[in-house]
């Protein structure tokens, strides 16, 4: 049951808009995530849930933020750089998807855009709020049946931007919506070569992937 009346703002992500997301390697790149979040527990932030059984897509507006958004989570200092276990790229590929046409996202980038939604930044910063946000994301959809998904400030890449993307909102073949672009992108993050190319990419954020002992 919604409890209040939201007036979310939205946020037009133009047709051409190149879109970065890490993913596992078994799934296509404009494959949409069929796991859905445990309603207390486990799960993504804004993932559909038993009540509402949407799955989910989560993109970048660049390839750092892509990566930094997937591997960062909960990696501690140590000294003047953060570590990052092997095991969260072992088995991931970094693809570029470019819109094919106008997707409308609610959003939740400024403070107006979270008051808008009766929400404030812990929606986004609190990892213990995941239930919360997965709620909340339920009422967002129900009262902005045109959104195709939310965008906000990434946490770990300030100022760019995160998105996910809902595959309810979109046509009987969503991923027309989405097409790959060959080419670009790290298809093994977890390869000697990947890891160099992350590494790279994580080095401003003075971050970096730890080289497993086998090699």
């Amino acid at each position: 049951m919604i409890r209040d009346v939201l007036d979310p703002n939205r946020e037009v992500i133009p047709a051409g808009t190149e879109l970065w997301r890490v993913h596992k390697s078994k799934y296509r790149p404009t494959q949409f995530n069929p796991t859905l979040a445990d309603l207390h527990l486990s799960g993504g932030r804004f993932e559909g849930t038993v009540l509402d059984p949407y799955r989910s897509l989560y993109v970048a507006d660049s390839a750092l933020t892509a990566v930094a958004e997937s591997v960062l989570r909960s990696v501690p200092w140590k000294g003047d750089r953060r570590e990052i276990p092997y095991a969260n790229v072992h088995g991931r590929t970094l693809s570029v998807l470019r819109t094919t046409r106008e997707l409308t996202l609610v959003s939740l980038i400024e403070e107006k855009d979270l008051a808008a939604v009766h929400q404030t930044a812990n929606l986004l910063d609190d990892e213990r709020s995941y239930p919360m946000a997965r709620r909340w994301t339920s009422e967002i959809r129900a009262q902005a049946p045109d959104a195709m998904g939310l965008v906000w400030q990434s946490r770990r890449n300030r100022p760019l931007h995160a998105m996910v993307l809902f595959h309810d909102r979109f046509d009987d073949c969503h991923c027309s919506a989405l097409e790959v672009l060959p080419g670009r992108g790290i298809a093994d993050l977890g390869s000697p070569e990947g890891v160099e190319e992350v590494n790279g990419l994580l080095d401003p954020l003075r971050a970096e992937v730890s080289k497993p002992v086998t090699w």
